[in-house]
Parts: structure tokens; C-alpha cells; sequence
């Protein structure tokens, strides 16, 4: 992510909102730029929503929105298009579909989440793209595929698996959370920390100290990712309990 450049579009898109009064938005985002976009607006003079066709979607699109409008009055489905393909005779992975789709050329911002069930995949896109998938997906790996549209309220995402975790710190610090989370000693967390190895809201961070705080995320190579949780008051010694949920 090229940041000058990611903001000057952002800047433009918000502009564009202002000046005509009407709804603009980016093409799908990755959760890192999400975060530095979610950022930004907040110091910017814009009213900005992410929305990736379903509120389990990770892949969101950042929606800027003009003075009069409220944030439930956007309609994700006038933005976003998703589709249904159905494998004959086997399942193929999330990594199937998407070579299959940039196969046809197609750019992976276009493309939201992709949601794989056994032999049945659901693809969120952009309207300009919609045919294009509908038309062209017809092999998935080494699989046959049927597609068809799908309306957007009517979809159900797959359960997200997740291990709950407790655990206490002297403070919120970054090596001490990622110490509890993924059950290592605070000095394997150190070294992992310091190597480069975690992400903080999933950019890179080094910093022992960072502070850490409820709803950021944090992910450790090898070890896996997980979001922390609410802080659960302190103990006697004045240690704080920490929860959080580790993604399987």
C-alpha cells in the first residue's frame, strides 16, 4: 500500500461525495487498509463507512457519504453484487476461486470475500465485474462450476471457529498480550515481536510497549491471530485480566 497515494484517492473520493452530494467509494479493501483508512477519516471532515456486502465480510469497500445521509440508509446492495458457484464433483479451496477469477483478468480489489462451504463458494464483487464472473467462472481447479446470482440479504456466513482465551498482565503491553494469547514465555513473545514476526492491527509492529487495547488485533506468525477482548477488571496484586479470541 503505497500510503501518499492511498490517501490522495481516499481525499478525492471524500471531495467527489462533497461536491455532488452523492455516494462514492473505494474498491474492496484489505483489513490493513481499512484500519489506515479508518484513521485517517477520523481527522479528515468526511462521513466514511465500510461495508463488504455483509457484516461478516473481511474484505470491505469504504463508502463516503454525503451530509444528509445516515449510514443505515446505504443501500450495500446498489454497490455490491455477490454470486454462488457450485463445484461438480469435488471442492475446491478459496485459492482455486480466486485464481480462477483473476484468470479472467480480473483485478483483486474487484473482488471481495470469497466464502468456501464443501463444494459451494459464495463471491462478493463489484456490480462491474458481476457478468463477467457469471459468465466466465465455469472451471474452478480441475472442477466443473455452476454460478448464479445471489441476493445479498439472503446470505449466511460460515461459522467462524474461535478458541476463547483468559490471562492476566502487570499492563496492557504488546509483548505481555501476545505472551497470554498464544501461551508463550513473555521472552519467546520478545523475540518473536522483535524478529518482525507480529502485527498489530496487521501492520508490523516491533514495539515491546505498544499498548494494546479492547477490539485490535494481533496476529503472530506461526502462532496464529486472534482479537482482543474486554478487560475483565484486576486482581488482588493489582494484575489486569485480559480476554480474547484466537481464530482457528
Amino acid at each position: 500500500m503505497e500510503n501518499d497515494e492511498f490517501f490522495r484517492r481516499a481525499a478525492d473520493l471524500a471531495e467527489r461525495c462533497e461536491r455532488t452530494a452523492s455516494v462514492t467509494h473505494t474498491a474492496f479493501l484489505t483489513p490493513a487498509e481499512q484500519f489506515a483508512l479508518s484513521k485517517w477519516a477520523k481527522t479528515a471532515d468526511c462521513k466514511m463507512l465500510l461495508c463488504g456486502g455483509h457484516p461478516n465480510c473481511e474484505r470491505k469497500a469504504a463508502f463516503f457519504l454525503p451530509f444528509f445521509m445516515q449510514e443505515d440508509e446505504l443501500c450495500p446492495a446498489e454497490y455490491i453484487c455477490a454470486l454462488t458457484a457450485k463445484a461438480g464433483f469435488g471442492e475446491p479451496a478459496h485459492r482455486d476461486y480466486l485464481g480462477a477469477a483473476l484468470g479472467l483478468g480480473i483485478k483483486r480489489e474487484w473482488l471481495g470475500d470469497i466464502w468456501v462451504s464443501g463444494d459451494t463458494a459464495t463471491i462478493f464483487c463489484l456490480p462491474s465485474v458481476e457478468r463477467h464472473l457469471l459468465d466466465g467462472l465455469s472451471k474452478v481447479g480441475r472442477y466443473g462450476v455452476k454460478t448464479g446470482k445471489a441476493e445479498l440479504n439472503d446470505l449466511k456466513a460460515p461459522e467462524r471457529k474461535v478458541k476463547k482465551v483468559a490471562f492476566s498482565v502487570k499492563s496492557p503491553r504488546f509483548d505481555a498480550v501476545c505472551a497470554g494469547m498464544f501461551n508463550l514465555s513473555r521472552t519467546a513473545a520478545a523475540e518473536h515481536i522483535s524478529a518482525g514476526d507480529a502485527s498489530l492491527n496487521y501492520s508490523v509492529c516491533m514495539k515491546l510497549d505498544a499498548l494494546v487495547d479492547e477490539g485490535d488485533v494481533i496476529s503472530l506468525r506461526g502462532c496464529g491471530k486472534g482479537v482482543v477482548g474486554a478487560p475483565g477488571g484486576t486482581s488482588k496484586k493489582g494484575r489486569q485480566f485480559i480476554s480474547a479470541e484466537i481464530y482457528k
